[in-house]
């Protein structure tokens, strides 16, 4: 039985973003999928998405649900208002705040934002993203809080009764390698090594076990490691 709510999904082209479309496939009846160019360093994944998209939708029955792709282009927005590692050249390090350079300031809560006003125009009534508190960087705008908040004010400001799904926010990426094989299985496993991208160096050369990336910035280290502990727990 599927939910007849319709759903909005954040979709980047990267691991996380895939299972959550998955996972939206798997419950709704009608799935959208929304994507951003902010000027991403890792600009790669943008042209992964479509790929992604296609392969997902050949899975099962999840092709009859899949519905429109959206496209928001913020130009250089969000790199014009301060550079980053995620949206310049700048080292990725942890910056005197403790977080990692790689944070982008508002990303999360524009993208969001974006994402409610494009599924009230659309009539879709969950909206779904990969943040997740476990597994994160030192996000702020990745946390359960965070995103509970954003629900709020999106709601009494769209005077809608949105519903802001975050399928991973409490398991590791060893958790979402196995939440990917739930939904569909080695095929869809398959599909996000070989055509998603995580990389925050936009690295689609070198080919390892997860997938493509450089193997050394945050993102890669993650997702090897999930996928690590993942084989070895079903060893």
């Amino acid at each position: 039985m599927h939910s007849t709510d319709g759903a909005l999904v954040l979709f980047s082209g990267g691991q996380d973003s895939a299972t959550c479309l998955a996972w939206a496939l798997d419950r709704y009846g009608r799935v959208e999928t929304v994507g951003f160019a902010y000027g991403q360093r890792h600009a790669v994944e943008l042209a992964c998405r479509a790929p992604l998209r296609e392969g997902i939708a050949a899975l099962g029955e999840w092709g009859a649900r899949l519905g429109a792709d959206h496209m928001v282009d913020l130009g250089g927005a969000l790199a014009g208002i301060g550079g980053t590692a995620l949206t310049s050249e700048a080292e990725i390090v942890m910056t005197e705040e403790g977080l990692p350079s790689t944070f982008v300031p508002g990303r999360n809560l524009l993208f969001l934002t974006y994402a409610a006003a494009i599924a009230w125009r659309r009539g879709l009534r969950r909206i779904v993203a990969g943040m997740c508190e476990t597994d994160f960087s030192g996000y702020p705008d990745c946390r359960d809080d965070t995103i509970k908040a954003m629900q709020l004010a999106l709601n009494l400001g769209m005077n809608r009764r949105f519903v802001l799904e975050t399928p991973l926010m409490w398991i590791d990426k060893a958790a979402t390698w196995g939440l990917a094989e739930a939904l569909g299985g080695h095929a869809l496993v398959e599909l996000i090594v070989e055509r998603s991208h995580s990389c925050y160096l936009g690295d689609r050369v070198h080919r390892h076990d997860w997938g493509y990336g450089c193997g050394a910035c945050p993102a890669c280290e993650l997702r090897a490691e999930g996928w690590r502990r993942w084989r070895e727990s079903r060893a």
